[in-house]
C-alpha cells in the first residue's frame, strides 16, 4: 500500500479508525479487524480515549502486542471521559497521555491529538504541555482535530521556536460533506499540515448499501430511525445514486470512488475508515487504488454541485 507522511511518521494511505472497538464490537472481533488490517498493508491505527468508554485503546493495544514497532498508533484526548477527565489544561494533558499509554500498553504514542478545541485554555498552554510529552519521549508527533482554519493559524503562531507544533488536523471530509475544502484544506497546504479525514464514507452512505426506494439494511448504522431521518434524505440519496452510476460506468464501486477521491487530495495523508469485520477492512484497503484524473474530479464536482 502507498505510504504518506504525517510529520516524521510514515503511514499507510488507508488507516483504520478504531471507534467501533468496545462499542459496536467486542475484544475478539476487534482483534480480528486489526489482524485483517495488518494483512492488508494498513499500518496506521487511530483511536481516542473516549472510544468504547476507554475500551478501544485497551483492545487495540492488546491486538497489536508483539507488533508495536511495525505500526503507527494515534490517539486523542480532550473530549469528556467523565467529569474529572476532559479538556486541554496542561496538568490534564499529561494525565491523559499517561492514562492512554497505560491502556494501550505502550511507552510512546506516535501521534497524540487534541480531540477538539478547548476555549477555556490558551492554546499556548496546551502546546507547552504537549511539547513536554515530546521531550520526555512519550509522544513523537502532535496533532489536533475539529479545528477551524483560524484555529490552525492561531496554534501555529503560538508554538514556540524549536518546540512541538501540530503536524496534522483530523476533520470530517467526504464526497457528501466538503466543508473542509473551503478553508481548512487550503490552510493545511499553506502550513504543511497533514489532513486526516474522518467519516470518509459519510456514516456509511458511500458504501453502496443505501439507495432511493429501498429500506436501509437491518443492523446498519443508518437503519435506526433518528439516523435515517438525518442522513437518508431524498436529496442525499439522489447524489449517492448519481455517484454510483458514474463509478459503475468506469468499472468501479461507489466505495472505491469515495476513498480514491479523498486520496486524490495532496494534503491528505491517510483516509481513516472504521470497520467491524475483516471483510470491511479488506474492502477499504483496496478502495483507494483508483487514480482519479483532473477531468474525473471535475465531473465528480459537477455531480455533487448539481444535486
Amino acid at each position: 500500500m502507498e505510504t504518506r507522511r504525517i510529520g516524521s511518521l510514515a503511514v499507510s494511505l488507508v488507516g483504520l479508525g478504531c471507534n467501533n472497538f468496545g462499542m459496536t464490537i467486542d475484544e475478539d472481533a476487534s482483534a480480528r479487524v486489526v489482524d485483517a488490517a495488518i494483512d492488508a498493508g494498513i499500518t496506521f491505527f487511530d483511536t481516542a480515549d473516549i472510544y468504547g468508554g476507554t475500551k478501544s485503546e485497551v483492545f487495540l493495544g492488546r491486538a497489536l502486542a508483539g507488533r508495536r514497532d511495525a505500526v503507527v498508533i494515534a490517539t486523542k484526548f480532550g473530549m469528556r471521559v467523565d467529569a474529572a477527565r476532559q479538556g486541554a489544561r496542561p496538568e490534564y494533558v499529561r494525565q491523559a497521555a499517561d492514562d492512554s499509554l497505560k491502556r494501550l500498553g505502550i511507552d510512546r504514542i506516535d501521534l497524540y491529538q487534541l480531540h477538539q478545541p478547548d476555549p477555556t485554555v490558551p492554546i499556548a498552554d496546551t502546546l507547552g504541555a504537549l511539547d513536554d510529552l515530546v521531550r520526555a519521549g512519550k509522544v513523537r508527533e502532535i496533532g489536533c482535530s475539529n479545528f477551524s482554519a483560524e484555529q490552525l493559524r492561531d496554534a501555529r503562531a503560538a508554538a514556540l521556536p524549536g518546540a512541538a507544533a501540530f503536524v496534522s488536523v483530523q476533520n470530517e471530509l467526504s464526497l457528501l460533506n466538503r466543508e473542509a475544502e473551503r478553508e481548512v484544506l487550503p490552510e493545511c497546504e499553506r502550513l504543511g499540515l497533514a489532513f486526516l479525514p474522518y467519516f470518509p464514507l459519510a456514516s456509511g452512505l458511500l458504501t453502496g448499501k443505501y439507495a432511493r426506494g429501498t429500506a436501509a439494511p437491518e443492523g446498519t448504522r443508518l437503519s435506526q430511525g433518528w439516523a435515517a431521518s438525518r442522513f437518508l434524505s431524498d436529496e442525499r440519496l439522489a447524489t449517492v445514486d448519481a455517484l454510483t452510476a458514474w463509478a459503475r460506468s468506469r468499472d468501479h464501486s461507489l466505495l472505491e470512488l469515495a476513498m480514491s477521491w479523498l486520496a486524490s487530495h495532496d494534503a491528505i495523508s491517510s483516509v481513516i475508515a472504521g470497520a467491524t469485520s475483516p471483510a470491511q477492512v479488506q474492502a477499504n484497503a483496496r478502495a483507494a487504488d483508483w487514480r482519479l484524473t483532473a477531468a474525473d474530479r471535475a465531473e465528480i464536482d459537477a455531480i455533487v454541485r448539481n444535486r
